[in-house]
């Protein structure tokens, strides 16, 4: 007969506790809130699927979805491609590259905070540095109120998102370079490959599973989005850079709704497990396809 022990379970209690009452038991709160409509004082009042008929009917939440694809691809351009030319760039046997590692990864470095309040004095249509610089040099018809407009807020955005993350993504490349081993260089060069060839050709198909990674954080992580668009816009002008989770904050905080809140974060929660599911399906069939 076999002995019980009860060891293994006592070392895991900790954990399987701090999990259960920090990840689990929040998310079926709010899944149980979802189905009831409440101000988080009074009674609460079952309604059913009424506030997720509510969700798909509301104008705002539904275009905050499209915000955040836009943002998302705009981020895959100023972040995960962006953050790999600078691997590469870094990476050629040049002088000083050290110097550029240092420069590229200190926005990253940066709190989000910190940096969209700098960002906001850049952006500043009176006296920031953007409008100050065209001026200078002669594009004062190019001058905008950056975040007051509704066609570039969500743009100007992107690119404070591209500016601080770009570094990040930098390092993750840098590092799947360093490990591709110096003798496949040395036959390159010897065949009269150039560094462009180099690039295109050694470098990003020999560190091809980072760049599905990196994809796949940029896509994700732009549904977590939050702190860059509540500092610098709250989801305006007129609700044009509204994301879900800035528009969460509104429903549940400003608007004292619990119950419509829950159902929306359902929902975001089950969009974001979807395109997860999504983009690894999508990797297996392309690691079946290469076998």
């Amino acid at each position: 007969m076999k002995k019980f022990r009860i060891s293994p379970y006592l070392f895991t209690a900790p954990a399987v506790l701090l999990f259960s009452f920090t990840i689990l038991l929040p998310i079926v709160m709010t899944f149980i809130f979802s189905f009831y409509d409440w101000n988080g004082f009074g009674a609460m009042k079952f309604n059913g699927i009424e506030n997720y008929i509510r969700a798909f009917h509301d104008h705002i939440y539904l275009v905050s979805y499209w915000h955040i694809f836009i943002y998302i691809f705009l981020t895959i351009f100023l972040e995960v491609f962006a953050g790999l030319l600078l691997a590469g760039l870094i990476t050629v046997n040049l002088r000083g590259t050290g110097l550029f590692r240092v420069a590229f990864f200190t926005p990253v470095m940066l709190p989000m905070l910190v940096t969209s309040f700098m960002w906001r004095f850049v952006y500043n249509s009176d006296f920031g540095l953007l409008n100050a610089i065209m001026k200078f040099v002669g594009l004062e018809s190019w001058t905008r109120v950056w975040l007051g407009n509704p066609h570039t807020a969500l743009y100007a955005l992107s690119i404070v998102s591209g500016w601080s993350y770009a570094g990040f993504y930098m390092t993750i490349f840098y590092a799947g370079i360093q490990r591709i081993g110096k003798d496949i260089y040395e036959s390159a060069y010897l065949d009269g490959a150039t560094e462009k060839d180099i690039f295109f050709k050694i470098k990003i198909p020999m560190i091809k599973n980072l760049v599905e990674v990196a994809l796949t954080l940029c896509i994700l992580g732009g549904f977590q989005g939050f702190d860059l668009f509540y500092v610098m816009t709250n989801g305006g002008p007129y609700n044009a850079t509204e994301i879900v989770t800035t528009y969460l904050v509104k429903v549940v905080f400003t608007n004292g709704s619990i119950g419509y809140g829950s159902a929306l974060a359902v929902i975001m929660t089950l969009v974001v497990v979807g395109i997860g599911l999504l983009l690894n399906m999508l990797k297996r069939k392309d690691d079946t396809l290469e076998y």
